[in-house]
């Protein structure tokens, strides 16, 4: 702005210079603009023409809101940034106007101001400039409001700059809105986040629907831009009502409570999009054509997530829009809230397949799983592969999604099941062409388990192909019976008809068989079946294995689109802590890419529906250690070289690489966040040799039932070190070096990690964050005051502690006395 202003540095000869002193006209925005300037004699005089500048910047900088016009201030700002540089090519001020002249002959040679010889030492990195003697006064006296004005007007180019820049990121932007007081940068910053992607946004929704909840003036600011983005995404709308539902407390009508209900009552919708017309009669009669979606909710109707709209992406119907989805996973907690009543954890299993079993009768439907960001719908899910997590008191359970990835207006699939079981005595078969009714352990389908001898009315006839031509036809499955065809049957020979027509028939006990000869291939180093953990067996299998088998036996695997996804549904469990906890690792490992340090984390992504359920991201390829030393009662690097081989390998050696990167991240972070409950079922050991670390319920000042058993920065055991070659060895050495280098680089960005803290510790519903000193001792963890050489001897400390901890003993045998873990 001031760079098009030209600047003349010659002197004035003294037989032309003033007889007093005159400002230099060259510098003034009046004689640029062609104004006369000040006249001859005249005394010093202020340049009224570079306030008026300064005080159009906000105009002139303001970003455009949506609507298009400016995102103009409500008031001055005064606050200035901490820590603020100005940057390198601003000029800096001399005198009250902020532009430094030189000086003229007969006057004296003046020393740089304060503010310039600030800016020039941050230039410049010199700090001895900082110890010249200060300016002498100016002969003009200048009153109290001339510098107040001239203060405000340079706080506001220095925000205004700082906030236009490319450095200005989504964090910094959270931080001053949460910090600052001043309604026009709070007005300034809700008008910037339309400029930010939405990626970015969505990173820091739950500190934004915090300061919603709890800052009245700040939420009025907000609510233009989460209006904007609930209309833009069906997604962001539930992600937003499930954090205000979370964190909204029990007021009735609080302003969280009536922007939630708003969402959820469809009050907020989408608007159609551009190039979308569709005349009003034609409306009306597609309202009156389609079904009224009264089945939703209704798992029994074969349509409880069909909101009856045929309309697809560009809905005019007025059809629910959200209520499908709601549905859709309530059924998915309610079936964990009844499988908590269920003890043995082998009926558990049984009744999570039966449950799985019935809803999966209303698949396909255009629902999808949050955990997953690309559009898509669900179309199946397998009962067989899942399994209830080994858990004491609740019954987490896991399971594997069939989804199709869709942009929205493609239609769905035909069902390739009926929308309601059949009746007892109808044809099992002939009218549910898929595996999972000839499991024989599923108790709501037992009826249909006992099917070895088969009379004329079981069997597989050539009336059902006739039944299957309406479908997309492929190669068959090799255990995949709602898509055997009659090549698979010509082997065996069947005298039996069904109906009035001769027919090749194959009974249920023959398919079963055939499944069996599939999947009867086990991989190497797989695990037995254990009836105190039944998910071991599942979660052994690599993803690639899985993947494969469960895509040639999905009668929907033949779509190009076809996806597996992996859902954790957790029921009876505060998840926000963890999900503070997973925003806070991942801002971490962008901390050390950043600045290039080789830590390894495997932050997962965790759903909040409300404040005891949600729904968290499966780690693949991962068992944890209770599972490795159970199934094979070996050491920790015993299992390594028998998984990747001896120790001299280059197989072991890339796992042993790995296992050190990932074990001094998760060190480094555990002490910084204080993680308790640090038991072997709770560490994971990947396929590629990482350590990864998982429910983090219990941070900070909080531990498992308050017993205080974990004194220990971080849980570092003797058969950890004995992975890294021992104590005198390299790689420990490198694990420590590991761990300094990620505290260094982790305090130079403490300021993007403090911030997601502070903000939720504003609402008071994390009781992690309740102690009064939870935010100031986590500060005090980074260690910003020290010295690198400081820094390494805390780490040889820290690191002998871990160590030689007597409470990370007493706590592994609490745990294996009170709940089996190993």
């Amino acid at each position: 702005m001031l760079e098009d202003v030209p600047i003349h540095g010659s002197r004035l000869d003294a037989s032309n210079k003033p007889p007093t002193h005159q400002r230099n006209l060259s510098l003034d925005f009046r004689h640029v603009t062609g104004a006369s300037g000040p006249p001859a004699g005249c005394g010093h005089q202020r340049n009224r023409s570079l306030d008026s500048v300064l005080q159009r910047i906000p105009e002139d900088m303001t970003p455009t809101s949506p609507e298009g016009g400016p995102a103009r201030f409500q008031g001055d700002i005064v606050r200035i940034a901490p820590r603020l540089a100005l940057p390198p090519e601003i000029p800096a001020g001399s005198d009250d106007s902020g532009i430094h002249t030189p000086p003229d002959g007969n006057d004296e040679e003046r020393p740089t101001p304060a503010a310039a010889r600030s800016r020039e030492s941050l230039d410049s990195g010199n700090p001895e400039d900082t110890d010249k003697p200060p300016d002498p006064p100016d002969t003009a006296v200048e009153t109290p409001a001339t510098v107040s004005a001239i203060d405000t007007a340079n706080h506001k180019d220095f925000l205004l700059r700082l906030f236009e820049s490319k450095l200005f990121d989504m964090s910094m932007a959270i931080s001053y809105l949460f910090n600052s007081k001043e309604p026009g940068v709070q007005t300034y910053l809700a008008n910037k986040l339309f400029s930010f992607p939405h990626e970015d946004v969505d990173f820091y929704l739950p500190q934004l629907a915090t300061m919603y909840i709890e800052l009245g003036e700040v939420a009025e600011l907000l609510r233009p831009y989460l209006v904007y983005r609930c209309k833009q995404s069906a997604d962001f709308s539930l992600r937003l009502a499930w954090l205000l539902t979370a964190f909204g407390g029990d007021v009735k009508r609080s302003r969280a409570t009536k922007l939630r209900d708003s969402i959820l009552a469809e009050e907020i919708r989408p608007a159609a999009r551009r190039g979308h017309h569709r005349s009003q009669s034609d409306a009306s009669a597609l309202r009156l054509a389609t079904p009224s979606g009264r089945h939703l909710g209704d798992l029994a109707s074969g349509r409880a997530f069909d909101n009856g709209c045929l309309c697809g992406e560009q809905c005019s119907c007025g059809a629910p829009r959200l209520a499908p989805q709601t549905q859709f996973l309530t059924a998915l907690t309610n079936i964990g809230r009844r499988l908590a009543s269920v003890a043995d954890k082998e009926r558990r299993n049984g009744r999570l397949r039966a449950e799985l079993a019935t809803l999966d009768l209303n698949l396909p439907a255009r629902v999808w799983l949050p955990l997953h960001k690309k559009p898509h719908c669900v179309l199946r899910i397998p009962p067989h592969a899942a399994a209830v997590l080994n858990s004491k008191d609740k019954a987490p359970y896991i399971m594997y999604v069939e989804v199709l990835e869709t942009e929205g207006h493609e239609p769905l699939p035909p069902r390739l099941l009926p929308p309601a079981p059949p009746a007892p005595h109808s044809p099992p078969i002939r009218h549910t062409k898929s595996e999972e009714n000839l499991v024989p352990e599923w108790p709501a389908l037992s009826m249909y388990s006992a099917m070895d001898d088969v009379d004329n009315s079981d069997c597989w006839s050539h009336d059902d192909d006739e039944l299957s031509t309406q479908y997309h036809t492929r190669a068959p499955a090799p255990d995949c019976v709602s898509q055997l065809s009659v090549l698979s049957v010509t082997s065996i020979q069947s005298t039996s008809s069904c109906g009035s027509r001769e027919s090749m028939a194959v009974g249920a006990g023959e398919v079963r068989r055939r499944l069996a000869d599939a999947t009867a291939a086990a991989p190497p180093n797989t695990f037995k079946h254990d009836p105190a953990d039944p998910s071991a067996v599942a979660l052994k299998e690599s993803w690639e294995s899985k993947l494969a088998r469960m895509r040639s036996s999905s009668p929907y695997g033949y779509l190009a689109g076809w996806r597996l996804l992996g859902c954790i549904v957790k029921v009876g469990d505060d998840l926000r802590q963890e999900m503070l906890a997973a925003q806070l690792l991942r801002r971490l490992q962008a901390v050390w890419d950043l600045e290039r340090v080789p830590l390894t984390l495997r932050p997962y992504e965790i759903i909040c529906l409300d404040k005891e359920s949600g729904l968290i991201q499966p780690v693949l390829n991962s068992v944890s250690l209770h599972q490795i030393k159970k199934q094979s009662g070996k050491s920790l690097r015993a299992w390594l070289e028998l998984e990747h081989g001896p120790g001299t390998s280059e197989g072991f050696l890339r796992a042993q690489r790995n296992f050190v990167h990932s074990a001094a991240a998760y060190a480094l972070t555990s002490y910084l966040l204080q993680l308790k409950d640090r038991h072997n079922g709770n560490i994971l050991l990947d396929s590629a040799g990482h350590i990864i670390h998982i429910d983090f319920g219990f941070i900070f000042s909080i531990s498992p039932k308050n017993l205080g058993f974990e004194s220990s920065p971080f849980k570092l055991t003797p058969e950890f070190v004995e992975v890294m070659d021992g104590e005198n060895s390299d790689m420990f050495a490198y694990f420590k070096i590991l761990i300094l280098r990620g505290l260094i680089a982790a305090r130079k960005h403490c300021d993007q990690i403090l911030h997601l803290v502070d903000t939720m510790r504003m609402s008071g519903q994390l009781a992690c964050l309740r102690s009064s000193s939870s935010v100031s001792n986590f500060r005090s963890r980074f260690h910003v005051g020290r010295t690198e050489p400081q820094l390494r001897q805390l780490v040889d400390r820290l690191v002998s502690d871990a160590l030689n901890s007597l409470s990370t003993r007493l706590y592994d045998n609490y745990q294996y006395y009170t709940n089996g873990i190993l």
